[in-house]
């Protein structure tokens, strides 16, 4: 049970190690509040449609199963939508048109496929808050690096002082492709590190 919860934060970071959802990753991490925002929402999803698809699975026919989880996952989505609408007006507008994006994320619809429907509902479970911290943490780093040196600040706190000259590429698009370079590659260097041992 433990693996299924840590293999998504390091072993198998669906962004840093597997690749995927990489352009909500690009798009909202240039805060840091917005990739939290972004990484608790996909968290969300990402549970709720991990316990429902393993729950529902030995009903739903072998040739209609990816439609079902695709309408699990928008139901999800829909609901998500409305409660942060609702609550954090402000981190949906930021977030804008990424949110409803959620329901064709290839990590969310990847981890039914391969793991939910196959499992039990603790593991799925499991499986899925185990992802959503690794996806959570791997955009915060980047909306981490991508603040501090756009902006100065963090949070809206100022950081690097007022003297501090922002190297407001970071926080353009270009930025992004930059940091994650930047990042992606650290990671690697880890990785490899840790496999020669």
């Amino acid at each position: 049970m433990l693996h299924e919860l840590t293999k998504g934060i390091i072993k198998e970071n669906p962004l840093f190690v597997q690749l995927l959802g990489v352009c909500p990753s690009l798009a909202t991490s240039s805060s840091l509040e917005n990739a939290i925002g972004m990484g608790c929402a996909f968290t969300f999803v990402l549970i709720f449609s991990n316990i429902i698809i393993s729950m529902i699975r030995k009903f739903i026919p072998d040739q209609v199963h990816i439609p079902a989880y695709i309408v699990v996952i928008a139901s999800l989505v829909t609901i998500l939508e409305m409660l942060m609408n609702a609550f954090v007006p402000a981190l949906y507008a930021a977030l804008g048109v990424f949110v409803p994006l959620i329901v064709v994320n290839c990590i969310v619809l990847g981890r039914a496929e391969a793991f939910a429907c196959k499992h039990g509902v603790i593991a799925s479970a499991l499986d899925a808050v185990g992802m959503g911290i690794g996806f959570t943490f791997a955009l915060s780093l980047i909306a981490t690096f991508r603040e501090l040196l756009g902006s100065g600040k963090l949070l809206g706190h100022v950081v690097l002082g007022t003297a501090y000259t922002p190297i407001l590429i970071f926080i353009l698009p270009a930025g992004a492709f930059l940091t994650m370079g930047f990042v992606f590659t650290l990671v690697n260097y880890f990785r490899q590190r840790g496999e020669a041992k």
